[in-house]
C-alpha cells in the first residue's frame, strides 16, 4: 500500500475511533424525547413552542453539534389517568430519554408516576424525585403575592379560586396575612353570585386565582356588576394578563395588577418570538389556527416555559457530553419490565445543575425546583399595561413606579362639593385674602383634602344655599338642605357632620360613619348648693336612712323574740342550787337593741348568740351592716371630692314635665326629625311643645342655640359629639341627662334572713317540746325493794299537766311580752344537767 494511502487510512481510522470513543463516553448521535399534550381544543401554543424549540435546537449546532434530537408527541385527555399512563408507556417503548409535559398540574401528576418508577427525567411541572420543575417554585410564588398584598396594605380582601387551577397556596397565604380574608371556591357558573356577594359586603380588593379559559366570563360578570370603578383592585395570579381583553377596563380607572414571566421588552425574547411566528406560519397551514396562535403566542407563559424546558434539557446534555465521565446509552425499556434506566440518575443530576437565561428569565434549580427567576409586576394603565416593579427570590419586591398605585391626580375629575358651617367640622375665614376653597377649614375639610389626594380628584367647595342639613317635609314630601342639592344633582358630594338616618339613607348614599353619637341636653351650669349642717347624710338618700332605721328596730325586736323562743338561749343561773332552780336569757329588749347597734357600728359586744336561729339573724344583720357601711363610705368619698350642684332638670322627662324652662333644637336637622317622628310619649310631648313655640324653639345654627343657653333658662337638644366639644371649651355649660343612681338587693337579704331565723327558732322550740313531752311519761322504777305495781312515796315527783304545743308556744310569747326586761324565770320541769339530778318516776 502506498505510504500516502496508509497515512490517510490511519487518519480516518483514528477519527472514527475518536468519534466512537466520544459516543461511548458522551451523548449518542440520536436522542429521542417525548411530549404529552392535552387534546382539549385550542391548546396548540405549548405544542407549537415545543416543536419550534426542537427545530431551532437541531439547526443551532452550538449546543449539540454531533447530536440530533427527535421528538414524539402524544395527546391525552387531562382527566383520564389510564389513558395518560398508556401514552407515557408508549413513549417509553419508543426509547425516549426524557418526557416533556405542560404546566398542567393534573397531567404532570400522571406522567411523573411512570417516569419516577423508571428513572426517566420528566421536565415540566412536578415535585417528584425524577422531575425538573421549570415553573417557579410554589413557595416563592406565594411569597411574591404576599409581598404585593403587604405593599398595598390590604387588610380586608377576597379570593376567587378554582381548585384545579389555583396558583397560590391559600393556607400559606392566610397564615402570613394579618387581615380579614374571604375565600370562595368558584367555577365559571358561580362567578356572578360571588362577585355580587363581595359587592354587598363592600369588599373592594379581590385576588383572582382561576383558570385562564374562564377569564372572559369573569370579566363580563365584573362589568355586569359595575365593579370596574377606581375603588376596586383586582390582583390576578395568572402570568398572562396581557392576553386578556381589558378594553372595557382601561378608562374606568379600575386597578388591575399581576405578574408576568416573559419580558417582551428583552431583545433576545423579541427575536425568538419573531422566529416563532415565522415557524408557525410555515408549519401550520390551517387558517383557523393561525389567527389564534399569532395573536397570543407572544405573551402566554406556558409556551415560553415549554421552550425553556427543551433548552434546559439540551444544556444538560451538553454538560454531560463535556464531562466525558458518563455515558448516555440508548434505551430499550418497557413499562411491563419495570426495570429503571441506569443512566437516568446521571442525566437528572446534570439537568439540576443547569443555569441559563431563557424566555422566562434566569433559570436555576435546587433539588428539581426552580429557585431563580424574575417576575415583572405589571399594572393596567389607561392605554396599556405597564411594568411597575419586579420580584426576585433574593431581592424580593422592588416597586419602580409607586405613583401607579398612589397617584394623586390621574383621574382629572372636578367635583362640586357642598357643606355647612359648623364648628369644629367646617369653619370659614372671612378675610379678603381668602378665596375659593381656601375660605374653609376644619376637621371635615381636612378629611376632604386628604381623600382628594389619595383618590385623585379636584373639587369646588361651597356652602349649601339654605344653610340646612336636610329634612323631609311631612306634607309635601320635599327635601331641603344638602340632601335636596344631592338629589337634584346640583352637587356631587356633601361634606359635614351629617347624621346618618334611615330617611336620608333612602334617598342618598353615605360613607362609613366616623363617629357614634346620640342626643343630649345642653344646659347652663347651675349655682352651687349651700353647705348644710347635716351634709354628712347626703351620700345616702333620705329613704335609705329611713329604711336603715326601720331595719334596726325590726331586727332588734326579732332578735329579742327569737332569743326568747329558742331554748338554747335559756341558761341555768345557779345550776347547783336545788332549792331555787331558775334559768335566764341574755337577750333582754335593751340588750337586743345594744347588740344590733354594736354590730351596725362595727363594734363588738359582750353578748354572743348561742342558738342557730339567733346566729342566723345576727349573721344576716352583720352582712347587711357591712354593705350599708361600705356603700356609705364609698358615696361619702365621692361626695367629698365633687361639688354637688342644684339641677332643676335631670333628664328628658323632667324637661317635658315642666313649663318654666324653654327648650329647642336645630331647624331641619336630624334631632328635629327624631322628635317629630318619635312614637315615644315623652318625646311626642316635647315635640308638641316645640312645635307650638315655632319658630322661637328652633335655631338656624348651633351657635344661636349655644348663645341662648348661655343667656339662661333655656335647654338645647343637640348631638352628643358636638355637645362634648362645646362643654370642653365653655365651663359655663354642662350636659344634662344619663342614668340615675338606684339602690336595692341588701334589704331583701335582711328580710330573708329574719324569716329563716324565725323558722329555725320555731323548730328549736318544737324539738324541745317533744323531748320534754316524752320525758313526762310515767315509767316504773327499777328498785328491787318495790312491790310490783306499787311505787314508794319517797320516789314520787311532781309532774305539771301536759299542755298542747300551740298553747305552750303561746305562753312563751305571752311571757316574753309581759316580762320584756326579765332575764330569768323559774324552772319547773327541766333537768339540771350540771348537777346530774335524774327525774324520778311519777305516781299514777
Amino acid at each position: 500500500m502506498p505510504r500516502g494511502s496508509l497515512v490517510m487510512y490511519l487518519l480516518a481510522s483514528g477519527l472514527l475511533l475518536l468519534q466512537f470513543i466520544s459516543y461511548a463516553l458522551g451523548v449518542p448521535p440520536l436522542v429521542r424525547v417525548g411530549a404529552i399534550f392535552s387534546n382539549q381544543p385550542g391548546k396548540y401554543n405549548s405544542e407549537l413552542a415545543f416543536r419550534y424549540a426542537v427545530h431551532r435546537l437541531n439547526l443551532d449546532k452550538s449546543l449539540l453539534p454531533e447530536t440530533t434530537v427527535e421528538y414524539y408527541i402524544e395527546y391525552v385527555n387531562r382527566l383520564d389517568s389510564f389513558e395518560t399512563v398508556q401514552k407515557v408507556c408508549k413513549l417509553v417503548g419508543v426509547g425516549v430519554q426524557a418526557v416533556f409535559s405542560p404546566t398542567d398540574s393534573v397531567l404532570a401528576t400522571h406522567i411523573n408516576s411512570i417516569c419516577d418508577a423508571l428513572d426517566i427525567p420528566n421536565i415540566g411541572r412536578s415535585a417528584h424525585d425524577f422531575s425538573i420543575n421549570v415553573y417557579p417554585s410554589q413557595k416563592y410564588v406565594n411569597q411574591a403575592f404576599n409581598d404585593v398584598i403587604h405593599y398595598l396594605n390590604w387588610t380586608r380582601f377576597g379570593i376567587l379560586q378554582e381548585t384545579e387551577y389555583g396558583i397560590i397556596n391559600l393556607h400559606q397565604l392566610s397564615r402570613s396575612v394579618q387581615g380579614e380574608v374571604h375565600m370562595r371556591q368558584v367555577s365559571p357558573g358561580s362567578y356572578l353570585s360571588v362577585l355580587n356577594e363581595f359587592k354587598g359586603k363592600e369588599i373592594h380588593n379581590i385576588i383572582i386565582d382561576t383558570n385562564s379559559d374562564g377569564i372572559s366570563i369573569l370579566l363580563k360578570n365584573i362589568l355586569q356588576q359595575q365593579m370596574n370603578e377606581y375603588k376596586y383592585h383586582y390582583l390576578f395570579t395568572s402570568f398572562d394578563l396581557e392576553t386578556y381583553d381589558l378594553e372595557d377596563f382601561k378608562y374606568n380607572f379600575v386597578n388591575i395588577t399581576s405578574f408576568r414571566l416573559v419580558d417582551i421588552g428583552d431583545v433576545g425574547v423579541k427575536q425568538i418570538l419573531k422566529d416563532l411566528g415565522s415557524y408557525s406560519h410555515h408549519m401550520f397551514q390551517k387558517p383557523y389556527m393561525n389567527p389564534h396562535v399569532r395573536k397570543s403566542i407572544s405573551l402566554e407563559s406556558e409556551p415560553a416555559l415549554m421552550f425553556d424546558s427543551v433548552y434546559v434539557f439540551a444544556i444538560g446534555l451538553q454538560t454531560l457530553e463535556q464531562s466525558q465521565s458518563h455515558t448516555l446509552n440508548l434505551l430499550n425499556m418497557t413499562c411491563d419490565a419495570g426495570i429503571p434506566w441506569n443512566g437516568g440518575l446521571s442525566l437528572i443530576n446534570y439537568l439540576n445543575a443547569v443555569e441559563w437565561k431563557g424566555l422566562t428569565g434566569p433559570i436555576q434549580f435546587k433539588e428539581g425546583q426552580r429557585v431563580q427567576f424574575k417576575l415583572d409586576l405589571i399594572k393596567l394603565k389607561q392605554h396599556s399595561i405597564v411594568k411597575v416593579g419586579e420580584w426576585t427570590p433574593h431581592g424580593r419586591l422592588n416597586i419602580t413606579e409607586p405613583s401607579m398605585f398612589f397617584d394623586s391626580g390621574s383621574m382629572n375629575v372636578t367635583l362640586v362639593v357642598i357643606t355647612i358651617l359648623e364648628t369644629p367640622y367646617v369653619m370659614m375665614h372671612y378675610g379678603k385674602n381668602f378665596t375659593g376653597n381656601e375660605r374653609f377649614y376644619g376637621f371635615c375639610v381636612d378629611i376632604l383634602e386628604t381623600i382628594s389626594h389619595e383618590v385623585g380628584f379636584d373639587y369646588i367647595l361651597d356652602l349649601v344655599p339654605d344653610r340646612k342639613y336636610g329634612a323631609k317635609d311631612p306634607e309635601s314630601g320635599e327635601w331641603n338642605g344638602m340632601v335636596a342639592q344631592l338629589m337634584k344633582y346640583k352637587a356631587d358630594l356633601a361634606v359635614g357632620s351629617m347624621t346618618i338616618t334611615y330617611a336620608r339613607e333612602s334617598v342618598i348614599d353615605f360613607t362609613k360613619p366616623f363617629m357614634n353619637l346620640g342626643i343630649s341636653i345642653l344646659f347652663k351650669v347651675p349655682s352651687s348648693e349651700p353647705t348644710r349642717l347635716f351634709s354628712f347624710m347626703n351620700p345616702l338618700a333620705i329613704e335609705i336612712w329611713i329604711y336603715v332605721l326601720i331595719a334596726y328596730f325590726l331586727v332588734s325586736f326579732c332578735i329579742y323574740i327569737v332569743g326568747k323562743l329558742s331554748p338554747i338561749e335559756w341558761q341555768h343561773i345557779h345550776p347547783c342550787d336545788l332549792e331555787n332552780i331558775s334559768i335566764g336569757n341574755q337577750f333582754s329588749l335593751s340588750d337586743s337593741f345594744w347588740f344590733t347597734i354594736g354590730t351596725l357600728m362595727q363594734q363588738s359586744t359582750d353578748i354572743y348568740p348561742r342558738a342557730i336561729s339567733t346566729r342566723i339573724i345576727s349573721s344576716i344583720w352583720g352582712f347587711f351592716s357591712l354593705i350599708i357601711v361600705a356603700s356609705y363610705t364609698a358615696n361619702l368619698a365621692a361626695f367629698l371630692t365633687t361639688e354637688r350642684m342644684i339641677n332643676p332638670i335631670e333628664n328628658a322627662e323632667d324637661l317635658a314635665s315642666q313649663t318654666e324652662i324653654s327648650y329647642g333644637t336645630l331647624d331641619s336637622g336630624s334631632t328635629m326629625t327624631f322628635f317629630r317622628d318619635s312614637m315615644i310619649e315623652t318625646y311626642k310631648k316635647m315635640w308638641r311643645s316645640m312645635d307650638n313655640k315655632k319658630p322661637t324653639a328652633f335655631t338656624s345654627t348651633y351657635e344661636d342655640g349655644i348663645r341662648r343657653v348661655n343667656q339662661g333658662n333655656y335647654a338645647y337638644l343637640m348631638e352628643s359629639t358636638m355637645l362634648d366639644y362645646i362643654v370642653q371649651r365653655d365651663c359655663n355649660l354642662t350636659q344634662i341627662g344619663g342614668l340615675l343612681d338606684t339602690k336595692g338587693g341588701v334589704f331583701v337579704v335582711l328580710i330573708a334572713g329574719i324569716f329563716v331565723a324565725a323558722v329555725v327558732a320555731f323548730f328549736e322550740f318544737w324539738c324541745n317540746f317533744r323531748y320534754h313531752h316524752k320525758a313526762s311519761t310515767i315509767k316504773p322504777g327499777s328498785n328491787n325493794d318495790s312491790v310490783q305495781g306499787v311505787i314508794l312515796e319517797s320516789e314520787w315527783s311532781y309532774t305539771p299537766p301536759v299542755r298542747c304545743f300551740w298553747i305552750e308556744i303561746f305562753e312563751e310569747l305571752r311571757y316574753a311580752s309581759w316580762c320584756m326586761n326579765k332575764q330569768k324565770r323559774p324552772e319547773l320541769n327541766r333537768v339540771c344537767s350540771e348537777c346530774k339530778i335524774s327525774q324520778r318516776p311519777t305516781c299514777i
